[in-house]
């Protein structure tokens, strides 16, 4: 018997049941997803470098990849009228993550330019930021203010401050935190939004509020607070015996995605 005939030897009500129970699944799937603490994020990472060998920019790549795609998913360039991306970078592996990203948005037709004020010596993040000159990407030397992002930018990338943050937000990044809170482009967070407590979530004022996030390796439980259109679950890369320790339940990763949808 072939496929086409045993597919139409099925009812359409078995058909559908079928579906609605895969549906229902994956939905159960999605909402066990494990939320992480501080530590815990904190030691997946260090249980990634240590046990398993990964190394910083291995897991940067991953991360920031997953990050250009998902951001590609969200606002693909035929809905964009505006392709400009402007890619905020903090000075850590978070800003890393941006950088990464900020390439494989060129790669994918976007515009991206970097404000990236305080740099590091290290040399990973000299070679990044070496990537994105070579792809032509401009490096900002001051941040737009928030009329420059409502007129003249698509979307704006928030890779400032990852899961080691601690309130308060450092002076330097105060402004920065507010023209990313007022303008009207959409936001994308990088694992974390920027300011927040990684743990309780966004401050009583003053709190930059994505339309989308990404977050990497398991969300953070901060996202449990995140009411933006978009949530998405980057870096394809957990061992099943770290997801198994910690109780992840990451969801099913669809094909060869390196991302999924949450919300």
């Amino acid at each position: 018997m072939t496929f086409v005939s045993v597919f139409r030897s099925r009812s359409i009500k078995q058909i559908t049941t079928g579906i609605t129970i895969l549906s229902k699944r994956r939905y159960s799937q999605k909402s066990m997803v494990k939320y992480l603490n501080q530590e815990e994020a904190i030691n997946i990472d260090l249980e990634l470098f240590n046990e398993y060998q990964y190394s910083v920019d291995q897991l940067m790549e991953l991360a920031g990849l997953s990050c250009a795609v998902s951001i590609a998913k969200c606002y693909p360039l035929k809905q964009l009228t505006n392709r400009t991306v402007v890619v905020c970078c903090g000075p850590g592996n978070n800003g890393g993550d941006g950088l990464v990203c900020a390439r494989h948005l060129k790669l994918f037709g976007y515009c991206p330019s970097i404000f990236y004020p305080k740099r590091t010596d290290k040399p990973l993040y000299k070679n990044l930021t070496v990537q994105c000159l070579s792809m032509d990407i401009p490096l900002l030397d001051t941040m737009p203010s928030v009329q420059e992002l409502d007129e003249d930018c698509g979307l704006v990338v928030d890779a400032l401050f990852g899961f080691s943050f601690k309130p308060p937000v450092r002076p330097d990044f105060a402004a920065v935190l507010e023209t990313l809170e007022k303008t009207k482009a959409p936001v994308c967070s990088v694992d974390i939004p920027s300011g927040w407590n990684v743990e309780t979530g966004p401050p009583s004022s003053g709190a930059i509020k994505p339309e989308l996030l990404i977050s990497l390796t398991a969300p953070k439980k901060c996202a449990e607070n995140f009411e933006g259109k978009f949530h998405y679950l980057g870096g394809r890369f957990v061992p099943p015996a770290l997801e198994k320790k910690y109780g992840l339940n990451l969801p099913e990763y669809p094909g060869t995605e390196c991302c999924v949808q949450l919300k």
